[in-house]
């Protein structure tokens, strides 16, 4: 039983430390496992106040909104990392890889690998003896695809593989259970509507409205079929408005809003043996497809608070300002309610484009003092062939 609790321990702090909590069922709110998959993967877009659904405009749309792949022609790389919770100090650290290619008469596809290194962990026996040490980790693999509806509006679909090693398989939890890695299969599916160019004070100026629905997926568990829990499903819808401010088109800008609301819901059940005796707890996770409609209730946060509708939702707000589409400088605000996580922070960044190359780099700055992701820096390498 001390191993059972330390491996939810392990769960629930992989999850608080990354700052994204989930709310579940009134009765007995949880958090929803892997969050990485929550973690916004290219500089750009966090740069931005993570207001991007409606760009899209590159490789990273497999994250933000795969229908933006439809829109796209080329071939691109980019890679990400960032030290993640820099004020641990704790050796976590954040890294994507992704890449486009288009394919004459089909479209475009687009495919990514995600890895977040949870650090080094102590292994005790039931006793609470060290053993020996091991790495904690989550991995995700995954394709889109993109595909254009009319020349306005485009949809895209994506799938992935995820795999979360927080302890040694094997590892004794319980005289009866064992600990193994947690295994998921997620789906997306986003739309991307585009608008025509249209003249603002004599210069081309364009709207941009996308939507996603973001790992729709099966539940995942560290030990039995009992202790399942949700992957954070989330839905995700926002704006952006570009117009170039001279008529030749060398210095544009864009502002983009983004508002999100994390769909996973469980309720936890109590067990009961024939003679009407407690013997545990199980958890009974609601499947993606079903939350879509019906988590949109009010519920409770883990310190029992109601949480309204307007208290789940979290928003960004980004402006990005380009010149001869060779640097360009951003900035951003997001925006979490204090009793459902409260990350609220500024977002700064730039960008470098030369050649074939370029590189993003952001930076938050949280409004909370000592918050975990106070001074995270992210930075982005791309490579466009041509």
């Amino acid at each position: 039983m001390k191993n059972l609790l330390k491996l939810s321990n392990l769960i629930l702090t992989s999850v608080a430390l990354l700052g994204i909590f989930s709310q579940q069922a009134k009765a007995q709110p949880g958090l929803a496992a892997v969050p990485f998959l929550q973690i916004e993967p290219d500089s750009r877009g966090a740069g931005m106040g993570n207001a991007n659904v409606a760009i899209a405009d590159n490789a990273s749309a497999v994250f933000w909104n795969p229908a933006g792949l439809a829109f796209q022609t080329g071939t691109q790389i980019s890679i990400t990392h960032a030290n993640w919770l820099p004020q641990f100090n704790a050796g976590l650290f954040y890294d994507y890889l992704v890449g486009k290619y288009y394919i004459e008469g089909i479209g475009t596809v687009g495919g990514h690998i995600t890895f977040l290194n949870l650090g080094e962990q102590t292994q005790t026996d039931e006793q609470g003896n060290v053993i020996g040490t091991f790495r904690s980790y989550d991995v995700a693999v995954g394709l889109s695809y993109g595909f254009v509806i009319n020349k306005n509006l485009a949809t895209g679909l994506g799938v992935r593989a995820i795999y979360s090693s927080l302890v040694p398989d094997g590892t004794l939890v319980s005289n009866q259970v064992q600990a193994s890695a947690g295994t998921s299969i997620a789906f997306d599916l986003g739309f991307l509507y585009k608008s025509d160019q249209f003249d603002l004070f004599g210069n081309r100026a364009n709207f941009n409205f996308g939507l996603n629905a973001a790992n729709l997926g099966t539940a995942i568990q560290y030990t039995d079929a009992d202790q399942q829990d949700p992957i954070p499903a989330t839905l995700r819808a926002g704006f952006a408005f570009t117009t170039e401010l001279d008529p030749d088109g060398y210095n544009s800008i864009t502002i983009a809003g983004d508002v999100s609301k994390l769909m996973a819901r469980k309720t936890v059940e109590t067990v009961y043996s024939d003679a009407g005796d407690s013997t545990g707890v199980r958890n009974k996770v609601t499947p993606a497809y079903v939350a879509l409609f019906t988590a949109w209730d009010t519920v409770e946060n883990q310190d029992g608070q109601t949480l309204s509708l307007g208290d789940q939702l979290v928003y960004g707000v980004g402006l990005e300002y380009w010149y001869d589409k060779l640097f360009a400088f951003r900035g951003g605000y997001f925006y979490e309610a204090p009793n459902n996580g409260n990350r609220q922070f500024l977002t700064f960044g730039a960008g470098l484009r030369y050649d074939i190359f370029g590189i993003d780099f952001s930076y938050i700055y949280t409004l909370e003092e000592n918050h975990p992701l106070a001074n995270t820096v992210r930075f982005s390498l791309l490579v466009d062939f041509k």
